[in-house]
């Protein structure tokens, strides 16, 4: 994405919009959530599919924050803290990536705290997202890339209203091990509110 592209994406906002759902409320990542951001992405059940080794300390904990800020700041990804409606605590992450403003596409991606798996949280932040995407940023289609194996996170982006349209077979080596990918799309005129 060109830089006048990128920054055509909310240009006058210093922050990330907080956006609500139903049950969730999406926030910017703040210093205060390093210990709760750590303990997401050193849980090796989260990470099982990621494309990282799990976090083994606070500063690599620090070190993605930064990253999540400077990808904001060149309007490159837009990274939210998952928090319930109510409780300020991060329980994970979503995020907007890999814009292509000339194509007007996207990628999703979120990670949540295996504590909170099981209650619909992902697929409805996800659903959060994706609308942000759509009315917001204008985009056209955002796209998941998920191993095959994964199948909670399938589930999550099928709920999502998500099609499947097709596998990379041994697209990524992670930790050491090759793997498959299957790919997910969902069109602005086919996301339901």
């Amino acid at each position: 994405m060109s830089e006048t592209t990128a920054h055509r994406l909310l240009p006058d906002l210093a922050t990330l919009p907080e956006l609500d759902s139903e049950r969730l409320h999406l926030r910017p990542i703040r210093e205060d959530d390093l210990p709760d951001l750590f303990a997401v992405f050193a849980d090796p059940d989260v990470m099982r599919y990621w494309s990282t080794p799990p976090m083994r300390d606070l500063d690599e904990a620090r070190a993605y924050l930064a990253g999540i800020e400077r990808n904001f700041a060149e309007r490159t990804g837009f990274k939210w803290g998952i928090t319930r409606r109510g409780h300020d605590r991060l329980i994970g992450t979503t995020s907007l990536f890999r814009l292509d403003g000339p194509h007007n596409t996207g990628e999703i991606g979120y990670a949540l705290g295996s504590a909170y798996w099981g209650n619909g949280y992902a697929a409805e932040a996800v659903r959060r997202v994706c609308r942000f995407g759509f009315e917001d940023l204008g985009l056209r289609r955002i796209e998941a890339d998920i191993d095959p194996r994964n199948h909670a996170s399938i589930h999550v982006v099928e709920k999502a209203g998500f099609q499947r349209e097709g596998v990379l077979r041994e697209r990524y080596i992670y930790n050491g091990e090759i793997q498959d990918v299957v790919y997910y799309g969902l069109l602005a005129r086919e996301f339901q509110r």
